[in-house]
This record gives C-alpha cells, sequence and structure tokens, in this order.
C-alpha cells in the first residue's frame, strides 16, 4: 500500500532541507525517483534552509561553482515554477559587488574572465552604473562594481517546496516526521536505516543532514568535517524610499566595509554581516534533536562595527527600528566547500551535506550528485567537494578552528593561492622545521606540510595579488637552480600505497588503462577511471617484486586511491596499506642530480646500470631507499622514497654533497612552473569532467586490454579537448585558471591551469576547447587581468621538446 512504511529502497536520503530534497528531485530526473525515499525528522526546511536570505549571484571566481549557479538561477527564474507548478517566489533584481581597492578590483576582472568564459551575462561598471540603479548606496570610495543583472533571491521555503513536489512527481516518497536513529552496515552489503517508524534496507544511503550531518556520521563510524557557524541578518523597518520604487534594487555585496549583504525585502532592508573576527561556533558535540526552525538570540555585540558601516553606507536606513532578527546555524566545512560525493571508506553512503550556501549552491551541486550516483561520474569537476579530501588528522577541534576560520574569509578577497594557517602544522614532515629555518614557507595539503617556495632576503610569508608578487621572482630563481645546476624538494606530501599479494597485478592490470610494469623495478605511469571512462585519478605504479606493488600519486587522492581500489576488488586476493604517513620522499633534479647522488651511494647511476622510468634500492646515508628514476621537472632526476627515520640523514647527506654544485631548495610553485614548460598535465586538467582522448593524454591507455572505462575510451565524440597554449606576458598578471579563450571573438574554452614559464619567458596554459580550436598552431586570444592577450596552441613542450634532458648519461665535473 502506499501509505505503508517501506522497509526496502534503491536510496533513502536522509534530511528534508534544500540540499537532500534537490538531490530527491534530481534523482528522479535520472530515473531512480520511484526507488527514493526521503525522511525528514520534521517539516521540509525546517533546518537551515528556512532561515536562509536566499541570494544568489553569477559573481564566482569557481568555474564548478559557477556552472552550479548559472543552472540554479535558470532553475528559479522560471524553469522550476513551469514545470512543477509551484511557484518559488524569484526576485531577478541583479546585483552588485562592490570594490574599493586595486586587489578587490583585480578579483572582479579575474571574476570577469571566469563568467565570459561561461557565458554569464556579466559586466564590470563604474561608480556612476551603481549610483544610477541603486541610488540610495553610499559610494564613497567605491572604484567599481561587478553587475551581474541576471542575478536575485528566491524563498527558500517555495524553492524547496517546488523541488519537492517535481521529487514526487517523479517518484519519489517523501516522508515527514521521520527522524532516523541510526544508519548502520548489514552483512549484506545493504544499509540499515533505522527511523522512529520503522527500517528501511537500502542500496545507497545520503546523508543531507544539514547541522545533523556530523552526528549522523558518527553512526556510521565516517568523520564527517563541518561546524556549525551562527550568521545575523536583520530586517529593518519598511523603508519610506522603497515605497514608491517600481522595480527592486539591486543586492549589494560590499565586502570590505559591510562585510555582507544589503537588498531590500519587500519595502524594507536586509542586512547580513558575515563579521571577520570573534565568530561563533556551537553545537561541538551534537545538534540538539528537537531544534526544528531554531532562532539564537541577536548577539549585536558581535556584528555592531558592521552594523554601523550598513547604516553609514545606507542612509535611508539609519533613523528606522529593526523589525526582525535572524541568527541562525549554518554549516561550514574546514575549507568551507560543500562535502558532496562518496564517504571515506565505505560504498554507497553519500554526503550531500556541509553546504553555507544552500540556496546559491544547492541544486547544481545535487545535480552533479545525482549523476555520480546514477551514472558513475558528475558533469563537473568534483575535487573541491569530495568529502574523501580530507583524511584523519581532521580532528573535531580542528575542524573548529578550521571553520571559524572560514567563517571570517567569507567576505575577504579570495586571492590565489590563499594559504590558510589556522589549526597547523598537523602533518608536518621530518624536515618541516628544518626547511622553515631555511626560508620555506608552507602550504597544508592533505595536511601535509609542503614547501611553496624559499624566502630570498624578504619577509618569510606568502604574498598575495592577482597580480605578480615578489614570490614569482624567488620562483624564477629556484626554477633557474633546478634548470642549471640543481634542485632538491621535499616531496613527502605524496600519496603511497602498497598493493601487494597474488592478486595484486590482476586488479591493477584491470582498473588502469595503461601497460602494467612488467618487470622488478620497473616504472608506469597511468590512469585510473570510473564506468563512465573518466579519469578517477592519475598515478604511477612501480613494480617492487612479482607481486607488490607501490602507487604514487596527489596527495589529495589517497582516500579516492584506496577506495577505488577497494570497492573495484573482484575476489582478488591483494592487501592494500597506506604508506603516506609512515613513508617520505625527496626529489632531486637537474643537471647536476647524478653527481650528488653519486657522491652518496656506491649504485651505478649511468643509463647502463640505472635506466630512465627505472627504480631501483639503494643505499644513501646508511639508509636503504627506493630511488625512482623519474622527474616531474622534466630534468635528469630520481624520487627517492623510504620511510620516514631515514629522511632526514639522506636529505642532508645530499645537501652536504650538493654544495659544490650550487644545490637549491625548491618548492610547490617551482615545480608547479617546471611541469607547465615541459607540458606534463595535472590534476587540474585529469578531472573527473574528461575522458583520456579528451585529456590528450590516449598514449596512455591500450586498445589490447579490458580494463573499467574503457569501453568509453576509446571514443572518437570528442565535447571538448585539453590544448597546450602559450600567452604573451605583460609583466604584470599571468592568470590563474578559469580565464576564457577566445578564437576570432568568440568564446571556445577557458584555462585550466595557468603558470609563467621563467626558463621560456612565456606564460603557459593548459584549457579545455573546442575541438576545432585545439590544433597546434591555432591563434587564440585569453582574457587575463580584463584584458585580451595573444596566445597561441602549441604542439610540443616549450622546455626540451624532445625530452632528451631526463635520459642524460653524463656525469658533469664540479666547477673549480
Amino acid at each position: 500500500m502506499a501509505n505503508e512504511f517501506p522497509s526496502q529502497a534503491r536510496v533513502v536520503i536522509v534530511g528534508g532541507g534544500i540540499m537532500g530534497v534537490g538531490l530527491a528531485y534530481h534523482l528522479g530526473h535520472e530515473g531512480w525517483g520511484p526507488d527514493t525515499v526521503l525522511l525528514e525528522k520534521a517539516e521540509l526546511t525546517s533546518g537551515s534552509t528556512w532561515h536562509a536570505a536566499g541570494q544568489i549571484t553569477h559573481s564566482t571566481s569557481s568555474f564548478s561553482l559557477g556552472k552550479c549557479v548559472d543552472y540554479n538561477i535558470g532553475l528559479y527564474s522560471g524553469a522550476l515554477e513551469a514545470e512543477t507548478g509551484q511557484p518559488v517566489t524569484w526576485h531577478g533584481c541583479g546585483s552588485f559587488r562592490l570594490a574599493y581597492t586595486e586587489d578587490e578590483m583585480d578579483w572582479l576582472r579575474h571574476t570577469l574572465s571566469v563568467g565570459r568564459s561561461l557565458g554569464f551575462n556579466i559586466n564590470l561598471v563604474g561608480p556612476e552604473r551603481v549610483a544610477e540603479l541603486h541610488p540610495f548606496y553610499n559610494l564613497d570610495g567605491v572604484l567599481g562594481a561587478l553587475h551581474t543583472p541576471d542575478d536575485g533571491h528566491v524563498d527558500p521555503t517555495n524553492v524547496t517546496m517546488a523541488m519537492a513536489a517535481g521529487a514526487r512527481q517523479k517518484g519519489v516518497r517523501i516522508i515527514r516526521n521521520c527522524r532516523a536513529t541510526n544508519i548502520t552496515l548489514g552483512k549484506d552489503g545493504a544499509w540499515i536505516v533505522e527511523t522512529e517508524r520503522g527500517t528501511i534496507n537500502c542500496e545507497h544511503v545520503v546523508n543531507a543532514g544539514g547541522t545533523y550531518a556530523r552526528q549522523m556520521g558518527e553512526w556510521s563510524g565516517l568523520q564527517l568535517p563541518m561546524t556549525s557557524m551562527t550568521h545575523h541578518y536583520f530586517v529593518t523597518e519598511p523603508v519610506p524610499e522603497f515605497a514608491a520604487l517600481d522595480t527592486e534594487l539591486p543586492v549589494i555585496r560590499d565586502d570590505k566595509k559591510v562585510s555582507g549583504y544589503i537588498r531590500m525585502e519587500q519595502k524594507r532592508g536586509l542586512i547580513g554581516i558575515y563579521e571577520k573576527e570573534n565568530p561563533n561556533s556551537v553545537w561541538h558535540d551534537h545538534c540538539p534533536w528537537d531544534y526544528e526552525n531554531w532562532l539564537f538570540d541577536a548577539d549585536y555585540d558581535r556584528v555592531m562595527p558592521y552594523l554601523e558601516e550598513s547604516l553609514n553606507r545606507m542612509p535611508i536606513f539609519a533613523d528606522l527600528g529593526i523589525q526582525r532578527e535572524v541568527h541562525g546555524a549554518i554549516s561550514h566545512p574546514p575549507d568551507g566547500n560543500p562535502l558532496i560525493g562518496p564517504a571515506p571508506g565505505v560504498r554507497n553512503y553519500w554526503c550531500c551535506c556541509g553546504t553555507q550556501i544552500g540556496i546559491g549552491w544547492g541544486p547544481g551541486l545535487t545535480r552533479e550528485l545525482a549523476r555520480w550516483m546514477v551514472h558513475g561520474a558528475a558533469d563537473i569537476s568534483m575535487r573541491d567537494y569530495d568529502p574523501r579530501r580530507f583524511g584523519g588528522y581532521a580532528t573535531k577541534d580542528w575542524q573548529v578552528v578550521k571553520a571559524e576560520e572560514d567563517y571570517c574569509l567569507r567576505h575577504e578577497i579570495p586571492f590565489p593561492h590563499f594559504n590558510r594557517l589556522a589549526g597547523r602544522p598537523i602533518k608536518p614532515s621530518p624536515l618541516h622545521d628544518l626547511l622553515k629555518s631555511k626560508g620555506a614557507v608552507h602550504e597544508e595539503v592533505y595536511g601535509f606540510e609542503r614547501p611553496r617556495f624559499f624566502a630570498n632576503g624578504i619577509a618569510q610569508r606568502d604574498h598575495y595579488a592577482f597580480s605578480r608578487t615578489p614570490v614569482d621572482d624567488m620562483v624564477a630563481q629556484e626554477v633557474k637552480a633546478v634548470r642549471e645546476r640543481v634542485g632538491i624538494m621535499d616531496v613527502t606530501a605524496f600519496t603511497k600505497v602498497m598493493v601487494e599479494g597474488p592478486g595484486a597485478y590482476a586488479l591493477l592490470d584491470r582498473l588502469t588503462a595503461n601497460r602494467m610494469p612488467q618487470k622488478d623495478g620497473s616504472i608506469t605511469l597511468t590512469h585510473m577511471l570510473n564506468r563512465r571512462g573518466r579519469i578517477e585519478l592519475e598515478t604511477t605504479i612501480l613494480r617492487m617484486a612479482g607481486d607488490r606493488f607501490y602507487l604514487v600519486c596527489a596527495a589529495f587522492f589517497e582516500q579516492r586511491l584506496i577506495d577505488h581500489l577497494t570497492q573495484h576488488r573482484d575476489g582478488e586476493d591483494a592487501t592494500i596499506t597506506a604508506l603516506s604517513e609512515d613513508w617520505s620522499a625527496l626529489a632531486i633534479n637537474g643537471p647536476r642530480a647524478r653527481d650528488v647522488l653519486a657522491a652518496c651511494t656506491d649504485a651505478d647511476l649511468s643509463n647502463a646500470g640505472f635506466r630512465w622510468l627505472g627504480a631501483q634500492q639503494i643505499t644513501v646515508a646508511g639508509h636503504r631507499l627506493w630511488a625512482l628514476r623519474m622527474s616531474y621537472a622534466g630534468e635528469l632526476g630520481w624520487e627517492l622514497h623510504m620511510p620516514n627515520t631515514a629522511c632526514r640523514a639522506v636529505y642532508e647527506a645530499l645537501w652536504a654533497a650538493g654544495e659544490t654544485h650550487g644545490i637549491a631548495d625548491y618548492g610547490s610553485f617551482a615545480m608547479n612552473a617546471m611541469r607547465m614548460e615541459k607540458g606534463f598535465k595535472g590534476a587540474g586538467e585529469l578531472t573527473n569532467e574528461v575522458t583520456l582522448a579528451e585529456a590528450d593524454v590516449l598514449q596512455f591507455a591500450r586498445k589490447d586490454k579490458a580494463f573499467l572505462g574503457s569501453d568509453h575510451t576509446f571514443n572518437a565524440n570528442l565535447r571538448w579537448v585539453c590544448a597546450y597554449l602559450e600567452i604573451a606576458p605583460d609583466g604584470k598578471a599571468d592568470g590563474h585558471g578559469g580565464e576564457a579563450v577566445l578564437l576570432e571573438g568568440k568564446v571556445v574554452g577557458s584555462t585550466a591551469s595557468v603558470a609563467f614559464g621563467p626558463t621560456v619567458g612565456r606564460i603557459l596554459a593548459f584549457a579545455y576547447l573546442d575541438p576545432d580550436a585545439a590544433q597546434p598552431g591555432t591563434d587564440l586570444e585569453v582574457i587575463i587581468h580584463g584584458q585580451p592577450r595573444p596566445a597561441k596552441v602549441l604542439g610540443a613542450p616549450a622546455y626540451d621538446p624532445q625530452s632528451l634532458l631526463p635520459r642524460t648519461d653524463t656525469i658533469v665535473e664540479a666547477a673549480e
């Protein structure tokens, strides 16, 4: 019977806010509606959704979020109501984001380029245009603004109810006033969802619990990093000046002065504030289960400086009273990005939570999650949202520290490479303190501290800007040292996983596109794909022995790699062990790398004794380690992998041997510049959005073997192609990814990664382009810093195009 409580379902979604309902709606559209049940412990939207202010903007410098918000605005502004017949109360008033400083203007210029690549209606305007459309705002000090006319705001309850109606029309069953009390994994691999009204067994379970999501995860032994932060907005008494207006004023986003937003709420004013100091986190242990439609008392002391400035900026509010105070809790993950995707270490437990901007981001992200669940991959890059980007280091105390940091940054300029310093270091390498004493500025990647660059005569800190900074000169010196002499880098942050046992070869062979290493000591670069033939990750595989394989990949893919191996095992007898926290690694590169390493080992390092893309166990400074002859810098070089206890002694021996050769430390910024000079693709290009053919790495796939995703790998139907570009520099700004690429004035794609190549004196980029625009020799333009720059598609690496240097067989004598 339709009214009976279900005992079985394909999918159970727990949580009835904008995220849970959005996912139910999109699962319905992907064909899973009749097999989906949504549980809500009270009424729909009664958690955080109902008290959202409801704004949404195209003003984002995130390419993936840009795709989401554009879809959401289309949904809210007409498509959803037309489909369901349910009103959503869309206010298409547009918005402005103001800039008071040149740094803010640079941010808006970059956002403009990203918006152009996505086809947005977006313009950079002067204060006079703001005054024309919003005559009541005090524009003292304003230099310009980003105008996004298609923006607006929506009633959060109405839009959620409309999506619920759409979900029901597609067969989804929504059960209200039914609290889930436990989620456990059954012996048969099915999930068991216990509720106040009965138990449901399901194939997939989704945690859309909002502020309850973390404690819900604990039922299943999961640590889902997020913290509830409280945010204010205020609604004024009716504004007399609004009474005569025929059209609604644009939303104002004033990051510097108000640290928030100001808009009309019917004929009243609405002021939202994200204070930049003394943030308030709540419910560190758990959110009370009976807190429906809960609000906190306003804390005027905390927000008063910004509230006063908002009245200065909107003088027509100054004599009005506050009619409504909204002070509610919102989930903040440690880095501010939501948790959308598989939970770590388990199969078919999906996260749809930790979303601080649910109305702005939710439907687009839940559409991608639905595609991921149903088809095996999303259609935008999910790397920034994948819950597995955090590891066991993300303890509750650390989560609170990072969430408070994120809250305070909500209305700060999102500078490229902004280094969030709170709660660090948490996973320092054995060399951390030594390298810091030598001027290293570290970054955090999957908890590890990795050197970015080494300060040279200036303050040992990051320098933030959208234009070039003194750091670029330091990076150029590090690159020069590697290219001309020898450099050493702490690459301990790499993911390091051992796969061993009688079935290890068969498991890896079935999951990798390239030919597996056949001989002991041989190395293969390969890719793992999902069932849609899209890229999960790139990894290096070393065959240490017949049934023992060592895998190395980017730090943030550790859990993804382990899950991919574990969850696709088909009876193979193989043990999978993470070594990332127990082993360290060093990279030594440059024309004198062999000289330096030879002074520290008895191993034969000649081409005859140690071939390119080969690996051996050698002894350095009395420690046995694995040496892999490979180079991400495109030079003669080795990676040295060893237990943590050996790392410092090995580093110090190499440094001592290298001093006569001019050895230098280098960091990830130099490494990135050198890989761009060599045309090596990285995580920014190799994403779940693309196939090997689209990423132009099909040379790493074999047609003579079957592997996961192979049936979609050699399909010639290309939506886009990753092209390698050179861009004319102007000495001021180089770009940061997401920039629009034009052919004869028409947008044909966008950049994925951009960096200046100090050795070649050009800006280099990877860009996903229409296939016709990706042919070598094609002249293009790239919008950087608001201006078009000449660009050309390259057919070979800008540096050492024949890749002769890594294979060098010459020992260079030290200069006298």
